[in-house]
């Protein structure tokens, strides 16, 4: 596999390495109905919502389960099949990360770093704002998510809350640390159109304006990022983990007309459909060093198809992989295919199926390439001259 990053699993398996728009139209008829979401109550620990019945009520569609709380705004399951891939995902990373949950330096382990209070945008099953907390005993940590599916039983330094983080924020403090992870598509590319500056931001990369600009300061203009006020403290730190949605091969082994890229084609355009498009991650740096961050690193990683790598270490980190993408591959476009292409479920289920296929063919050398970038909000706010005159 050539070219790739250094990164490490020492022969783990991710199971067992840590601690461990608007509602949709639905236009092929598919009945779809919401029902309760199974122990709702003891799934949260705190929200920052009411818990009314649209949050802990779950939408029944095509056999699996979404979020009900502002439903359609996000398009993958909520269900334990999904639950278990998200922890099985979770690991992954750990193992891409060199056994770290991260690669901001709050992340190393050293127990002289006291990172303070942390935020984890959407937060899924919670299971990395629960190791965290367990590394870091002095921190505060917060998850929140749209979905109620975390445990109830969580150590005293955390706290879930059901929320929307394109919502106004109102945390009541501002943080150390900021983690966000695979994010992208699920931010309207909109949400800043009532500033032009941050509109533009916006369109590059709906989620780092978002995030970007609430580090900094809620409800702001461009000119004003880099007031000390905001969810960010100053010297804190932010870390975006993303992947991107279509994978390569360097030996031109993975052909445009393969069922799996395909598939990946039609959920970008269901994506575009619902303003939430997939971005070109690699200017998500370039964006935070505009605005302001300092120390910003940019780092690339490759995680493997399937097992068709001789490296051992990535022989197994593509076999996690594809126990994480193939066996679940229905559940990325069934949604989005169904919600905005008026595909029905068995059309999905052939092509999905289809795309496992080829998401096995060990003669398919390809692989998908994550992201890690990090960045370090200054001591001392200071304007861009783009900013000043934006």
């Amino acid at each position: 596999m050539s070219d790739i990053d250094q990164t490490r699993n020492d022969g783990q398996s991710p199971k067992s390495a840590a601690s461990r728009g608007t509602s949709p139209h639905n236009a092929n008829n598919v009945i779809t109905q919401i029902t309760p979401a199974l122990d709702a109550e003891e799934s949260v620990a705190s929200s920052s919502t009411s818990v009314t019945s649209s949050v802990l009520q779950y939408r029944t569609e095509n056999g699996r389960t979404y979020h009900g709380y502002k439903d359609g705004k996000y398009l993958m399951p909520n269900d334990d099949r999904e639950n278990e891939r998200l922890d099985i995902q979770h690991n992954m990373f750990i193992l891409t990360f060199d056994n770290q949950l991260g690669r901001a330096p709050v992340n190393a382990k050293d127990t002289s770093i006291k990172v303070g209070r942390v935020l984890d945008v959407g937060t899924g099953t919670g299971i990395w704002a629960l190791d965290f907390a367990d590394e870091h005993p002095e921190s505060e940590v917060l998850g929140d998510d749209l979905s109620p599916i975390q445990s109830a039983c969580v150590p005293p330094n955390v706290t879930f809350e059901i929320d929307d983080i394109e919502e106004p924020w109102t945390f009541s403090q501002p943080f150390n640390y900021i983690h966000s992870r695979l994010m992208t598509s699920s931010i309207d590319d909109g949400t800043l159109a009532d500033d032009a500056a941050l509109n533009r931001f916006s369109k590059l990369w709906g989620e780092a304006a978002v995030i970007v600009g609430h580090a900094f300061q809620d409800n702001t203009t461009l000119k004003d990022l880099m007031a000390d006020a905001g969810h960010l403290n100053p010297g804190g730190y932010l870390e975006i983990q993303e992947i991107d949605a279509e994978p390569r091969s360097d030996d031109d082994t993975l052909k445009d007309d393969s069922s799996l890229m395909k598939s990946l084609r039609l959920l970008k355009e269901a994506a575009e459909f619902f303003q939430r498009p997939f971005k070109d991650i690699k200017s998500l740096a370039d964006i935070m060093a505009e605005v302001g961050f300092e120390d910003i690193h940019l780092e690339r990683y490759k995680w493997p198809s399937n097992s068709w790598p001789k490296d051992r270490n990535y022989k197994n980190l593509g076999m996690w992989t594809y126990e994480n993408l193939a066996m679940n591959w229905e559940a990325f476009l069934m949604a989005p295919l169904t919600r905005a292409l008026s595909w029905t479920k068995e059309e999905v289920m052939v092509l999905a199926m289809e795309a496992r296929r080829d998401l096995g063919d060990k003669s398919i050398h390809a692989y998908f390439t994550v992201w890690a970038i990090h960045g370090r909000k200054p001591l001392k706010a200071k304007l861009t001259e783009e900013a000043t005159t934006g």
